[in-house]
């Protein structure tokens, strides 16, 4: 099974992560359930749907046969959207072996259960390792070659390392961490806060707001964190204030153009239904909500996201909320540690 390797979901994710390893010499087997895109794959060797531009190289197969691309592959790699996590995992059971390592691609809390989606994998396919790979990483310029850093995870330091050797290439950077609850929640929350830094360019209330949103963000996002098990450290690095960065400010994010639309004034129902592709913010959004509730974490900037999005509230009054709230330490544990004489 050598240098095998299967991607289950054909989105611009999936598919740039097939490019990048049949680069390697891998032959990859790369699943879809659409036979309309699968054909023209086929014919024209590019997935104009979600990467246009971008040839694919004689090493990707394409099929929407799960036993067929599932069969003779080490390594299993999911890059379908978070809320379909579990529907593939329970549609691909039947046909692995305990041998198989499972790759989670996907950026996401589970709405209904709260799990991050390693715990979905762990779930339903308990007998195989898994591990998270997660940074800052726009398929467009991952498939077109753009030097890029990401960071691999799993609760086994041999698997972490395994799998980044397995994507690793001169031009694709890959750091592991054994904090797989912070990787994960990491490429999960950011997207929320990039939906608010959107939201404040929809708005056009200037970079000094939008600095603002992202900083107070990677706070809310390293407080959850470690309600959780995660380490703080974490959140400074990739999967956290890099993903951060490059999702709140590149036209590449999907939140962040969302963010946008619905600070110009469109609804939900009107951003949703002009994309194809999948706003993972949105239905995080919900989630980390929820989290957040169950913790008894304060997360001032998802709060107002959440409202803005489920509750049709004022936008303008959410921008206040924030700026009016009480006033406070800007980093409590150095104020509560006494660091500085002040």
């Amino acid at each position: 099974m050598e240098n095998n390797i299967s991607i289950f979901g054909a989105g611009s994710w999936g598919t740039a992560v097939a490019v990048l390893l049949s680069g390697k010499g891998m032959n990859v087997k790369l699943w879809a359930r659409d036979n309309e895109l699968i054909n023209s794959i086929r014919s024209t060797r590019e997935n104009s749907a979600y990467l246009p531009g971008v040839v694919l190289n004689k090493n990707i197969l394409v099929s929407s046969d799960i036993e067929y691309c599932c069969s003779g592959s080490e390594i299993i790699i999911i890059a379908a959207p978070s809320h379909a996590m579990r529907d593939m995992c329970n549609r691909i059971k039947e046909y692995l072996s305990r041998k198989q390592i499972i790759v989670s691609l996907a950026k996401g809390i589970e709405n209904l259960t709260l799990l991050r989606m390693s715990e979905i994998i762990n779930e339903i396919l308990p007998e195989n390792e898994v591990a998270v790979v997660s940074g800052p990483s726009h398929a467009e310029e991952v498939a077109r070659g753009i030097p890029t850093a990401v960071v691999a995870s799993s609760i086994k330091r041999a698997v972490a390392e395994y799998i980044q050797d397995i994507f690793m290439s001169p031009l694709f950077r890959v750091y592991t961490n054994p904090d797989i609850i912070g990787v994960e929640l990491g490429g999960a929350l950011k997207n929320i806060i990039a939906l608010g830094a959107g939201i404040i360019e929809g708005l056009e209330l200037g970079d000094n707001t939008k600095a603002a949103v992202m900083t107070r963000g990677i706070v809310e996002m390293a407080r959850l964190g470690e309600s959780l098990g995660a380490s703080r450290e974490t959140f400074n690095g990739l999967s956290g204030i890099g993903d951060l960065i490059v999702t709140c400010t590149s036209m590449h994010s999907r939140n962040r153009r969302a963010g946008i639309a619905i600070g110009k004034g469109k609804s939900l129902e009107e951003v949703l239904g002009g994309t194809r592709m999948v706003v993972e913010g949105i239905r995080n959004t919900k989630s980390a909500y929820q989290l957040a509730k169950r913790q008894n974490v304060e997360m001032p900037i998802t709060q107002e996201i959440y409202k803005l999005l489920f509750d049709k509230a004022d936008i303008r009054n959410s921008v206040m909320n924030l700026t009016m709230r009480s006033k406070t330490h800007e980093i409590e544990e150095v104020a509560e540690r006494r660091v500085f004489t002040w």
